[in-house]
């Protein structure tokens, strides 16, 4: 599970293993595996780091 910020500024915590696509115009949405789309602050490559993480940390 990574955390990300919507638009409104309020935190959201999404499964990570749902992210289907992720696209910059110019904010970030994300269309999850559910067909739901988020719409967040963080780049993508934020975003991949923070997947990175979590995925480092269940290998731990």
């Amino acid at each position: 599970m990574i955390t990300i910020t919507k638009i409104n500024g309020k935190n959201l915590t999404i499964n990570c293993e749902l992210i289907e696509t992720m696209e910059e115009t110019p904010d970030t949405t994300i269309t999850m595996t559910t067909g739901n789309k988020l719409i967040a602050q963080e780049s993508i490559d934020e975003l991949v780091s923070k997947v990175v993480r979590y995925k480092r940390e269940l290998l731990n």
